[in-house]
């Protein structure tokens, strides 16, 4: 009778194999919406916005010059950032569009 219950014990349930990957799936999905998907939404933002970059908008650029858009084209911009002075930008280097007005309150 003792050697029966000892070879029952030996005999051990394996764990659910899904059981184990349970925590690993919760974390992904938890990173996938803390994480993953604001930045997707952030950088979507920031697409659309370059690319309706219109003539007289005044816009920030990621080096910090702030100017007014006198010329665009498919990848370029041209700024007016002074009285008569322009430079000529990348689309994709515009941090921010200001509202209009904003220059002259500097």
């Amino acid at each position: 009778m003792l050697i029966s219950s000892a070879h029952a014990a030996d005999a051990a349930q394996q764990p659910d194999p899904f059981m184990s990957f349970l925590p690993l799936i919760v974390l992904f999905v938890l990173f996938y919406f803390l994480i993953i998907r604001p930045q997707m939404k952030r950088a979507k933002e920031q697409r659309n916005m370059q690319e309706n970059i219109q003539k007289g908008d005044e816009v920030v650029t990621m080096g910090g010059q702030l100017g007014k858009v006198v010329k665009v084209s498919d990848q370029y911009i041209t700024l007016e950032i002074g009285d008569g002075i322009s430079t000529v930008f990348q689309r994709v280097a515009v941090q921010t569009v200001l509202p209009k007005g904003t220059i002259k309150d500097l």
